[in-house]
């Protein structure tokens, strides 16, 4: 992908939605937990809510797959809801078991808006960058601590990530398409406390991170909260 394409989680929309702008910066925490085989059957403890003019349409939420962050600010556990977002809770679920978040920054944290991550330059994690997947369609709420892949544009979905910091359901529009898929259940208050780093409406150079992430990170003054590992956990 090249760099006019990179997903700014609507950097594009940014002037016109917002004026805040994002950044990471943290450290990590690492906890040992078990992978699971598969989505539990159980249902999840935080539902996801319909948007507007959706309900009674949507998918039956009766599956999901929990993951675990562990970074350095505390731990953050997400639900993932494969029924929600059929396409994008694999990927999501993928890219934890494969390892791919683990020692990550959280690149960009608009306050009152999103934390954005999912960069690693590392080989063989980097190939994922250009590994793009479909839409799904979108069918909830991107509300408080729910969870959608950033895009540069239609079906360009790959590995960043963003977590809303409040209701954000005007990037369900259409025209943008942003899909919510997961939730966090647990650590709202860690991703609160994401730092903000870089520039004020990027966070860092999303350029310069995929193309040598460590030297980047060792060259900054202030660091950004790090991912330690992403877990699925039973």
């Amino acid at each position: 992908m090249n760099g006019s394409l990179r997903p700014r989680l609507v950097a594009m929309l940014a002037g016109v939605l917002l004026s805040a702008c994002q950044s990471g910066n943290d450290s990590q925490a690492v906890t040992n937990v078990p992978e699971a085989d598969g989505p539990s059957s159980a249902a999840p403890a935080a539902k996801l809510v319909p948007l507007p003019g959706y309900e009674g349409t949507v998918p039956a939420l009766t599956q999901t797959t929990t993951v675990r962050l562990a970074t350095a600010a505390g731990d953050v556990v997400i639900e993932v809801y494969p029924e929600a977002a059929p396409n994008a809770a694999q990927r999501f679920v993928e890219l934890a078991r494969s390892g791919f978040f683990d020692d990550t920054p959280v690149s960009r944290v608009v306050a009152g808006f999103v934390a954005q991550f999912g960069i690693n330059w590392r080989a063989p994690h980097r190939a994922w960058e250009n590994r793009m997947f479909r839409d799904d369609p979108t069918l909830f709420a991107l509300e408080r601590g729910t969870l959608a892949f950033a895009k540069a544009g239609p079906d360009t979905n790959s590995t960043q990530v963003f977590i809303n910091y409040r209701e954000n359901n005007q990037l369900a529009d259409p025209q943008y398409n942003f899909t919510v898929f997961g939730k966090v259940v647990s650590g709202m208050d860690v991703v609160d406390r994401f730092v903000r780093v870089g520039d004020p409406s990027g966070g860092l150079d999303q350029g310069r991170l995929w193309a040598d992430g460590g030297a980047y990170l060792d060259s900054l003054t202030v660091k950004p909260t790090m991912i330690v590992t992403a877990t699925v956990v039973q």
